[in-house]
């Protein structure tokens, strides 16, 4: 059995698929990155679920 050779129009089109692929995933990374520091830095995480923020609330002074 002989398979035809490769034609140039599906090598050009792996390396776009290819470039595609890497800058999806270094996108991807740099998300996971972002929620790995933001998540282990240690702050309060609050949602904005329409209720009161004690942490939003201005400071009044003398308390």
């Amino acid at each position: 059995m002989e398979f035809r050779p490769v034609h140039d129009l599906h090598k050009r089109r792996f390396s776009r698929n290819l470039g595609l692929g890497l800058t999806l995933a270094a996108f991807v990374a740099l998300v996971f990155a972002l929620t790995v520091v933001k998540v282990t830095r240690g702050d309060p995480m609050e949602g904005y679920d329409h209720t009161v923020q004690p942490s939003a609330l201005p400071v009044e002074p003398g308390t």
